[in-house]
């Protein structure tokens, strides 16, 4: 499994790039106004996260007809050769993702919840699709099983003619509120993990290790004071 990172803040980047953990980053509009983002920058820092990721970094267009998300995509393609185009899951969207993908512009098609939707957007050409899984919590539903079905559909067939270049669809299970999630996520096979900083953080302790630590270090003190 590949782990992107849920974010806008360049400085969780950098920390998470520097672990080697690091495959990709996915933002949106809400992200970057979570640090203070002015869309005359908009633009600007999406190279700034480019610069930093080898690797994909999906940003959202906020149009809402397919004309006006193609220019989006266009716009955003040219901003550097790692940018993925981030398109929510609907007609407009679905109709853009076809213009674009033919074009050879990858799309990740987001707000992903059914089985229908992500063979929808498989056959639109998306190169990933993002199925949410907490956003079903939020609602007292399973998102993991909605997860593992999509997983398990779009694995029953071969869409390699319908995406970018002739690679493989990926999978990621976006809206991932904890470990859990990502390891159950990686069970099922999801390709992808997009993860905040607060979990991936949270990915590496485990108490059990703290325990470890924490016995190795007063035997070395034992040592160093013999």
């Amino acid at each position: 499994m590949k782990f992107f990172l849920d974010t806008a803040d360049l400085n969780e980047i950098e920390e998470a790039a520097s672990w080697g953990a690091l495959a990709g980053v996915t933002t949106n509009p809400s992200l970057y106004a979570k640090i203070g983002g002015k869309v005359s920058d908009f633009q600007n820092h999406i190279k700034r996260i480019c610069d930093i990721v080898d690797g994909p970094v999906s940003a959202e267009s906020v149009a809402m007809t397919r004309d006006e998300i193609v220019r989006d995509g266009r716009e955003l393609a040219a901003i550097a050769p790692n940018v993925v185009v981030k398109i929510p899951t609907m007609v407009e969207g679905l109709a853009a993702t076809r213009i674009l993908a033919d074009e050879g512009i990858p799309v990740n098609m987001t707000l992903c919840f059914s089985v229908p939707q992500a063979l929808l957007a498989a056959r639109a050409g998306a190169r990933y699709i993002s199925p949410f899984i907490g956003r079903f919590d939020d609602i007292s539903e399973d998102g993991l099983d909605q997860l593992e079905n999509v997983v398990t559909a779009i694995g029953n067939y071969d869409f390699t003619p319908s995406t970018v270049n002739g690679e493989q669809i990926e999978i990621i299970a976006a809206s991932v509120r904890s470990a859990n999630h990502v390891t159950q996520a990686a069970l099922m096979g999801a390709d992808i993990a997009t993860v905040p900083f607060s979990v991936l953080k949270k990915m590496v302790q485990h108490p059990l290790t703290d325990r470890g630590l924490e016995t190795f270090l007063k035997d070395w003190e034992k040592v160093q004071n013999a």
